[in-house]
């Protein structure tokens, strides 16, 4: 069984990449983030032709992500329990790129594929330490630690995967001095990611397809990509049953080539 995840970064904009994607890498389920496409706008009847079943959860040009399936799609769940709201304070949200918000922001969806409990998730980016929008980040994990905790009782197969917008740890940036004072590398996101593997989750860290590090995303800025200057911000968690039965995994680094990529990497995992 093959699994992917792909924060594609506008599935419209990417749809072309998309499909020839699908069509040469055959995953059975792929989790993808910010389809920036509202839910009855995604395009289900051109990956349909491809096979796949879709659930997907958007409300507009923000956000979004969604879920595609060979292996069928049950028991959709478009958010989780507990999901905040960004609440910040009527000055900053005059700072906001994005509309202010009064119903939770279409960043996670589960469903169950051919037995396996997944959740395609897109954690808010926080802009900067000392922002209401970093709050939000922090409680949108405490969150989703808790509607986890809840799944993981089961003892389902669980992926919950996508772009957790944090590196693990300074090897997952280019450079950490980069990165100081930003977002992404701050102690307490960091501290979120160790409180959801303390439940039982496993890190399932991707070969690099070029050097040691196993980045997925690459700046649009020039270079970078080229350069290999990235992060590992798109991550897979599985709890045991799901991790017990993985036999690889890599980033597609060639889908992050040519003309119009997204700034992200597909990730690719091969499961017994």
């Amino acid at each position: 069984m093959r699994l992917a995840t792909w924060n594609v970064n506008s599935v419209k904009a990417r749809l072309p990449r998309l499909l020839g994607w699908l069509d040469e890498t055959k995953p059975d389920v792929v989790c993808l983030q910010e389809t920036k496409c509202a839910a009855d706008r995604f395009p289900s009847g051109d990956v349909a032709e491809l096979g796949y079943e879709t659930a997907a959860h958007g409300d507009g040009r923000w956000n979004g992500v969604a879920v595609l399936s060979r292996v069928g799609i049950e028991d959709v769940s478009k958010g989780f329990p507990g999901e905040p709201v960004y609440e910040g304070e009527a000055e900053a949200q005059t700072q906001l790129t994005e509309p202010v918000l009064l119903a939770p922001e279409a960043r996670a969806i589960g469903a169950t594929c051919g037995g396996i409990r997944v959740w395609s998730l897109y954690a808010p980016n926080g802009r900067t330490p000392d922002s209401a929008h970093y709050l939000y980040k922090l409680a949108w994990f405490a969150a989703l630690r808790d509607a986890l905790a809840a799944e993981l009782s089961s003892g389902t197969p669980l992926m919950a995967t996508g772009d957790y917008n944090v590196a693990p740890t300074d090897d997952d940036v280019w450079d950490p001095s980069v990165f100081v004072g930003s977002t992404h590398v701050t102690p307490a996101e960091r501290r979120a990611l160790a409180e959801l593997r303390a439940l039982g989750l496993h890190d399932v860290v991707p070969t690099p397809m070029k050097g040691p590090h196993p980045y997925t995303y690459w700046d649009y800025r020039a270079g970078m990509f080229h350069k290999n200057l990235g992060m590992r911000i798109d991550l897979v968690y599985g709890n045991g049953a799901f991790a017990e039965r993985v036999r690889s995994a890599y980033v597609d680094r060639e889908a992050r080539k040519g003309k119009g990529p997204s700034d992200h990497a597909p990730i690719v995992v091969d499961l017994d």
